[in-house]
């Protein structure tokens, strides 16, 4: 691995986890916006719908990136990818698309409101689900070359404890996420049933997660033993995500700082969730070096030619330097504008 090539990955997994981070918060709002539609007491659904409003679209710039970074910086890695991936990447683009479409429209046309809810709501977590899959099918056995064409292996795909237990998890945490977030968002918005809803579901869907988390190590060590071992060079990072989800755990049954009816610290909560993704995401990743594909491609026969990967780094710098400032500005109007917050919506 050449500097150059560790630094190229470093940003890809960067935008990587950004996005995964962003995307299960965006894509589970829908969803719990779908599931609360008939409860209108709890005004649940306004504050899915107060937090969707503003943010896929920002959501949608990462994977932008994504795409981008991948194809400029691992033009070979891109190509077998993009083959095999053809027909689920096709599935998520029509997905991303519909869902788009139907979110900008839910806007004028008010009296199909309830069914674009629920096309939202659907593909919430059909979306994070086929995403996943990128992740156990870079770990070698899924894919096969006939005729100097990569292949994707779907019998093995179909049967694999791993894959679901991937898709389990991407489930669960785009589920976990959102409803934390959401607790904070209704905590900030004074929005007492609302908050209470959604800190009963973070507290469900926590140790859902850390159980699918579990059984993907498990399943991993079965499937994938090069990665498990190489995870376990890592165990202080993945022992610290454990902790810092018991953390986020604990925040939520602390004395609330904004009223005597409420119990919970949700943004705390959403702080310590977020850098335990972010450890448990390093472990991952630093074990899956150097390859990007096992074990056809590492990030190194991948990589770019190192002149257009600088020109390259320096765009991206730009770029970001320009626009981080914004999403900054974003999230403070956003969680910190009283009128939005405090809006009724019918």
């Amino acid at each position: 691995m050449t500097a150059d090539s560790l630094l190229a990955i470093t940003v890809l997994w960067g935008f990587v986890f950004i996005y995964a981070v962003m995307a299960t918060m965006d894509f589970g709002a829908g969803f719990w916006s779908m599931i609360y539609i008939n409860k209108e007491k709890t005004n649940a659904t306004n504050i899915a719908n107060r937090y969707l409003s503003p943010t896929w679209e920002v959501t949608n710039v990462f994977i932008v990136a994504i795409v981008v970074a991948l194809v400029s910086f691992f033009p070979g890695a891109t190509y077998i990818l993009g083959t095999v991936l053809l027909i689920p990447g096709s599935i998520i683009l029509i997905l991303l698309a519909l869902r788009s479409g139907f979110l900008v429209f839910s806007h004028v046309a008010k009296d199909y409101q309830k069914g674009l809810t629920y096309v939202s709501g659907i593909s919430g977590f059909i979306i994070p689900a086929l995403l996943m899959l990128v992740l156990p099918i870079t770990h070698g056995g899924y894919i096969e070359v006939v005729n100097d064409v990569h292949q994707l292996k779907f019998d093995a795909l179909l049967t694999s404890p791993n894959i679901y237990a991937f898709i389990g998890f991407a489930i669960s945490s785009t589920l976990f996420l959102s409803s934390l977030l959401l607790a904070d968002y209704s905590n900030v918005a004074d929005e007492v049933d609302a908050y209470r809803v959604y800190r009963r579901d973070a507290l469900i869907l926590g140790p859902t997660s850390l159980l699918m988390a579990f059984f993907i190590m498990l399943t991993l060590k079965m499937e994938a033993n090069w990665l498990y071992t190489k995870m376990l060079d890592y165990m202080p990072f993945l022992i610290g995500s454990v902790l810092l989800f018991l953390v986020a755990g604990a925040s939520l049954f602390l004395p609330s700082t904004k009223s005597e009816q409420r119990i919970g610290r949700p943004r705390l909560a959403v702080i310590a969730v977020t850098i335990q993704y972010l450890l448990a995401s390093y472990a991952y990743g630093r074990a899956h070096l150097p390859y990007m594909i096992y074990p056809d491609v590492t990030i190194q026969s991948g990589f770019t030619h190192p002149n257009t990967f600088r020109t390259l780094f320096i765009t991206y710098i730009v770029g970001f330097l320009i626009l981080f400032p914004g999403f900054i500005y974003f999230w403070k109007l956003f969680m910190k504008d009283k009128k939005y917050l405090k809006q009724n919506e019918s």
